[in-house]
């Protein structure tokens, strides 16, 4: 692995970083189209071909998602990482740490369970991408984003500043 860079992530590293933060927000913010196919199959009705569509979007995003989320990995690897910053107490570096940690596993389990259920009718699978990991991932997503805030307003520190302009 590379030294990190004291400034700043790669333009790669930051397009790769809101490219999967957009495409996980879409499908946070819309799962309609999985949902109502889901709910039908569990019905034993028939989709329209309307309705596999829209769950078939779903689904796509979350295979692009698993994909993206592979080459940033790869491109950390190479990449590395801005060092830690010193003006941040042990225990929140510590807690970074994890919500890191937490966000990456959860970038590859949601997909991942979510292609167990669809396309391979793993029901517990399903049951757990859309219940139990979404609400670990929407706070984690919270305290991401609180994160890089208070690094930016509080400690004022570059945190913010690294994966947006470099």
């Amino acid at each position: 692995m590379q030294q990190p860079s004291a400034k700043g992530y790669s333009l790669s590293q930051r397009l790769l970083h809101w490219a999967v933060a957009l495409l996980i927000f879409f499908n946070l913010l819309f799962p309609d189209g999985m949902n109502i196919w889901h709910r039908l199959m569990r019905r034993g009705e028939v989709s329209t071909p309307e309705q596999i569509a829209s769950a078939n979007i779903h689904a796509y995003v979350g295979i692009a998602i698993l994909l993206l989320a592979a080459a940033r990995l790869g491109l950390r690897f190479i990449k590395g990482a801005p060092a830690e910053v010193a003006e941040e107490p042990a225990l929140f570096r510590l807690a970074a740490k994890l919500a890191h940690a937490g966000l990456y596993i959860l970038i590859f389990a949601m997909p991942l369970s979510g292609i167990a259920a669809y396309y391979f009718g793993i029901n517990a699978a399903g049951s757990f991408h859309a219940d139990i990991l979404k609400i670990i991932l929407w706070a984690l997503i919270a305290a991401h984003v609180a994160g890089a805030l208070v690094h930016q307003f509080y400690w004022k520190t570059n945190v913010l500043r690294r994966m947006t302009l470099g």
